[in-house]
């Protein structure tokens, strides 16, 4: 008989570890850094006139998207070790599914813009003021939230339509579909297909578009007079790099290999890197190699201290 309607087991990410409650406050750590690092970067954003621009604006959504990804998956793993109930109704299931897919399409969308809009603005700096106004950064942002709710929502109906039988343990810290899907005692071959398909559209084609736009962008920069405007551009690009290389690389091997080559410890593993770690170290490139993000942590740090001198 099918068990659809009961909940189902979260085995966790450590089980079978001899300190887990060492890793798991190790996480916790890592979530607070993510939170206080992701607030701080949107806050400076929003809050200073020198940075409203289309890229800290596109980077200001890139610090939304992180903060919810890691939100979506630390609290519910946490409680569940602390309190010892590891079980997750099919509902909190799906939205689990649901907000991971939806946040993982839309950053592939968005990092993508990030890479077009360095490109105008490196190769096309004459023509760069008038295609990234303020409405067309809306629209791209629109943009990415909008792609992220459509394909995850037609993933998640799906995914989540198939009777489940057996087994209700997930091998997983959190509900990921193709963790799920393992549970599923239906033929599953046509949808992992389209796992696929939507891995080449948003991960393979992605990824070709943003390496297209930085080869273009350094092929610029080499050619570039001025040392200052090169090592200007450099730091920025590379920046932007490392968050692409740190998102999609872990992605890609999840979602473009067969579901049976990858162990689950190495499967989750990799999903802790994307979902867990890369939200934490996304502020901290982008603030650490950016001279402007940290000249405007400077003076607000200056202004705090001051007000709390007497």
């Amino acid at each position: 008989n099918g068990s659809s309607t009961t909940d189902f087991i979260l085995l966790g990410l450590f089980s079978d570890s001899q300190h887990p409650g060492l890793f798991v406050t190790i996480i916790l750590l890592i979530l607070g850094v993510a939170t206080i690092g992701n607030c701080v970067l949107t806050l400076l954003i929003w809050s200073n006139a020198c940075l409203h621009t289309p890229m800290y604006f596109l980077l200001s959504q890139l610090s939304l998207m992180d903060l919810m990804l890691i939100s979506t998956t630390v609290p519910k793993m946490a409680t569940d070790f602390f309190s010892g109930h590891r079980s997750i109704s099919r509902i909190g299931c799906g939205v689990q599914i649901f907000l991971y897919l939806m946040l993982g399409v839309a950053e592939c969308v968005l990092l993508t813009l990030m890479a077009f809009d360095r490109y105008l603005a490196i190769c096309s700096p004459l023509r760069y003021p008038v295609l990234m106004t303020p409405r067309v950064c809306v629209q791209m942002a629109t943009g990415s939230w909008a792609g992220g709710v459509l394909v995850s929502l037609v993933h998640t109906v799906y995914a989540m339509h198939f009777s489940t039988c057996g087994s209700r343990k997930i091998h997983h810290f959190f509900c990921e579909v193709m963790a799920l899907l393992k549970l599923s005692c239906e033929n599953t071959s046509t949808y992992e297909k389209g796992v696929l398909v939507s891995g080449i559209v948003f991960l393979l084609i992605p990824f070709g578009l943003i390496l297209t736009s930085y080869t273009l962008i350094l092929l610029t920069v080499i050619h570039m007079n001025s040392p200052e405007g090169r090592n200007k551009a450099l730091a920025t690009c590379s920046s932007h790099l490392g968050v692409v290389s740190l998102y999609f690389g872990p992605a890609m091997i999840i979602y473009m290999t067969p579901g049976s080559s990858l162990p689950p410890e190495v499967d989750q593993y990799l999903f802790v890197f994307d979902v867990i770690i890369t939200p934490m170290l996304n502020p901290l490139i982008y603030s650490l190699r950016n001279k402007e993000v940290l000249g405007t942590l400077r003076k607000v740090l200056e202004r705090i201290t001051a007000s709390e001198k007497p």
